[in-house]
């Protein structure tokens, strides 16, 4: 994927036990626009988690959307996901690279450290995330990313730059304007009351937001 397609809303899954309820709900946000989906599961068994990749690649083939995998580069490559997304401890961004090839997609969370998203850019990553934006109902212990931060990382560094934590429709907008190209949303989107028309907000925020 060329970086001016890594722009708008980008869904992380929840924890969820009950994997038919959080396929629809996949599905509802995908049919409100949204085009970037990361799986993200830290409570599913390996063959549950194989189950759910699976399900989760058609939905998103179906819809044109775009698969990340939290962590996991081997599952990514199995189910002929899109790319992976990578924590601090989750592998060196180098051979995850040279892993994945050039023709995937590799995203970094560099937290509020902006010296660790110059040397993931370096690495060659796709994007780098940073956060939390807000407090985190997922995440409470992470550290806070100013908008200074965000607005740095959009003009100094050469990739996309993504928040997550804590954002809501009401307090996205400034994100935007500094310069963030992808949101990362768990809370907001998943527990609100129609997620597709809650997924079609936050995509016509970055509409509007077009120069």
């Amino acid at each position: 994927m060329s970086q001016n397609k890594l722009r708008g809303l980008y869904a992380v899954t929840p924890d969820q036990a009950d994997g038919a309820l959080l396929l629809g709900q996949v599905e509802a946000l995908l049919g409100g626009g949204c085009r970037i989906l990361q799986y993200r599961d830290k409570i599913s068994d390996k063959a549950e988690q194989l189950a759910r990749a699976k399900a989760l690649r058609a939905l998103t083939r179906r819809f044109g959307a775009t698969l990340l995998l939290n962590d996991d580069i081997a599952l990514a490559s199995l189910v002929g996901a899109d790319g992976v997304h990578l924590g601090k401890d989750d592998g060196n961004l180098h051979a995850a690279r040279a892993i994945l090839g050039p023709d995937r997609i590799l995203g970094a969370s560099c937290y509020a450290d902006f010296q660790a998203a110059t040397a993931a850019a370096a690495a060659g990553v796709d994007y780098v995330a940073f956060g939390a934006a807000y407090p985190s109902p997922t995440k409470p212990e992470a550290p806070r990313a100013g908008l200074a931060l965000f607005s740095r990382a959009a003009s100094e560094l050469p990739v996309p730059v993504c928040a997550i934590g804590g954002i809501t429709l009401d307090n996205a907008p400034p994100l935007i304007a500094a310069g963030t190209a992808l949101l990362a949303i768990i809370t907001d989107l998943f527990s609100a009351p129609d997620i597709a028309a809650r997924a079609a907000q936050f995509q016509t925020l970055f509409e509007r937001a077009r120069p």
